[in-house]
């Protein structure tokens, strides 16, 4: 049996399907285990984190595409026109695999392309609210991993999954995390207490381009709190000169930090290391919760989030419409919390089904083959 770990999009997606493959690949030894990138900056990523894995025999490649659309990924990103050229000139590499696993629902294109040979496994890539982690599309998969019942309830009603074709409790990004752990340093030379900005880089939908300034402006001019700066790594993926800008411009600021793309802002390092959460629909807020501290949601667009699913964060602290109310909502947040603790453990308990019963993911990778072996 073959199966490729396919990793085509932005280095944020890659924790939640890696450490499914060092699993397979050390639990099941029959099985030949690919991990695939676009490009060898993302490989040689992936490679120091199958470091922490040292019995899990992978076989490392770079898909095979033209050289001119590598530069272009290299250069930019992976953006959606990449994406779809990069699985067009590599299809016929995929009629090797009995299956295909990936965090992303792009690869679905492979489909449309000829490629009906190998199975479709999906991971899944965070664990938010959103609309869009419900898409219709998500039917077209033949095996889903999902992190708990909440998931599982908004699927099952839109009948996206059927029972028998998905694994519930996995969440594979805590368990790389958890192996990473030993080697955090400290952020800040004080004590005092870190708030992290995470806005989201959808611009319909995130605080960025209305509060950014402002946030980052405030905590210039103030000596209470740290801050970390680390949006959603798509924010600045394709605008890396404006991020460097940024960066150097509040370089001066010692209680501050701004990352707008580097490996420690998406394992998880600023989300351990903070003491709020200040965003809007990230859905690295899960994460952050898995240990209760507060938080402060940014109501940019003046969304009608109450009752909507879509926001069911939102009810896990305060939710303020003007940066300008930042000066009072930080106190009242670290004062009130008390009253938000119950709820915020339900909906970690809801969200990530076996976070307290250790690994997720080796029970995700036997998921995964006795999927494959029953539908050989």
């Amino acid at each position: 049996m073959k199966v490729v770990f396919l990793l085509i999009a932005q280095p944020h997606q890659t924790l939640h399907s890696l450490p499914i493959a060092f699993e397979m690949a050390t639990r099941h030894p029959d099985v030949e285990v690919h991990v695939t990138c676009l490009t060898k900056r993302h490989l040689d990523y992936v490679r120091s984190l199958g470091k922490l894995y040292p019995s899990a025999r992978v076989i490392y490649e770079l898909l095979p595409i033209p050289s001119w659309l590598t530069k272009l990924i290299e250069r930019h990103g992976p953006g959606p026109f990449e994406k779809v050229a990069s699985l067009f000139f590599s299809r016929h590499y995929f009629d090797q695999f009995q299956a295909i696993v990936v965090p992303e629902r792009t690869s679905l294109y492979l489909k449309r392309m000829g490629v009906t040979k190998p199975r479709y496994i999906w991971t899944r890539h965070g664990a938010g609210d959103r609309a869009i982690g419900f898409a219709k599309d998500i039917k077209r998969f033949d095996f889903v991993l999902l992190s708990g019942k909440k998931v599982e309830e908004r699927l099952l009603e839109r009948r996206l999954i059927t029972p028998g074709n998905y694994y519930m409790g996995s969440y594979a990004k805590f368990d790389i995390v958890e192996r990473l752990q030993k080697k955090r340093s400290r952020l800040f030379d004080n004590d005092k207490p870190i708030v992290l900005y995470n806005p989201h880089f959808s611009r319909n939908l995130t605080s960025w381009y209305l509060f950014g300034e402002a946030i980052l402006n405030y905590f210039a001019n103030q000596d209470r709190y740290n801050l970390i700066c680390a949006p959603h790594y798509r924010l600045f993926n394709s605008h890396q000169k404006q991020g460097k800008a940024l960066i150097k411009r509040f370089a001066q600021y010692p209680n501050i930090l701004i990352d707008t793309g580097s490996t420690s802002s998406i394992d998880m390092t600023y989300t351990m290391a903070a003491d709020l959460y200040l965003g809007d629909v990230s859905s690295q807020v899960a994460e952050f919760l898995i240990r209760p501290r507060p938080c402060i949601f940014l109501n940019a667009h003046h969304a009608a989030w109450q009752n909507n699913k879509d926001y069911r964060f939102w009810t896990l602290g305060q939710v303020i419409d003007n940066p300008a109310d930042l000066k009072k909502a930080l106190p009242v947040a670290f004062a009130r919390q008390n009253e938000f603790v119950a709820k915020q453990r339900a909906y970690v308990a809801e969200t990530f089904e076996h976070y307290a019963q250790g690994p997720t993911s080796p029970g995700a990778a036997d998921a995964i083959v006795r999927f494959l072996q029953k539908s050989a």
